[in-house]
């Protein structure tokens, strides 16, 4: 059972998406909150897997709430918001986000959102991911020497290491590599726990700050 809160300070909102997740067999809405400053509240006394978030809110918005629920737990956080806006897409991630869609986003597809959030999916596009890092960084190096760290993956992890770079799914790298579902996700955890890194997210920053991924 996957465990969700969710922010958002328009009442009727808030209760949709809660009501939407809650009925889902394989998810439990655990609490709402109506602002950025009671999302944090709540994740610190519930403890839950994700926190589905409105970006725009009063007293604090869904960006600092991000980040400083990322910052203290192991919640991870997908951000919703009307506004399609490459600087929220950014400062989002940078807070430590792992996803962003927009208020418009079916039942269907909000559902599935959070499921692959939950199993350390990011929801970004290849595109937005490259927009994102190459605004983070402009400037500077795109050849940064790779930690010692990177000498620990083994050949399949190294490949897993690209796909992820490109925002490929878990079941999308299985087929390009014709392995298991449970394989890839396997590999995976064996990147983030030998580069050190939280996310999906990281690992897109990591490979483009390293010139592993250009384009």
């Amino acid at each position: 059972m996957t465990t969700v809160v969710v922010a958002d300070d328009q009442p009727v909102i808030c209760a949709g998406f809660a009501a939407l997740l809650d009925a889902q067999p394989d998810l439990e809405v655990v609490g709402t909150a109506p602002d950025g400053q009671a999302l944090v509240g709540l994740v610190e006394r519930t403890r839950p897997d994700i926190a589905l978030t409105d970006i725009r809110m009063p007293v604090m918005d869904g960006i600092e709430a991000a980040r400083l629920i990322t910052a203290d737990h192991p919640t991870r956080v997908l951000m919703l918001t009307t506004f399609d806006l490459d600087a929220y897409v950014y400062d989002a991630i940078r807070a430590g986000a792992s996803g962003f869609l927009l208020k418009d986003v079916t039942a269907e597809r909000l559902v599935e959102a959070v499921r692959m959030v939950a199993d350390g999916a990011m929801l970004l596009a290849p595109a937005a991911s490259r927009r994102l890092v190459a605004a983070q960084f402009d400037g500077q190096s795109w050849s940064r020497p790779e930690p010692p760290a990177a000498g620990d993956l083994s050949p399949r992890e190294r490949e897993v290491l690209l796909e992820l770079a490109r925002g490929r799914s878990n079941a999308e790298i299985a087929g390009d590599l014709h392995v298991g579902v449970e394989t890839v996700k396997s590999h995976v955890g064996e990147v983030l726990r030998k580069l050190g890194l939280r996310d999906r997210i990281q690992v897109v920053v990591y490979a483009y700050e390293h010139g592993l991924v250009r384009s």
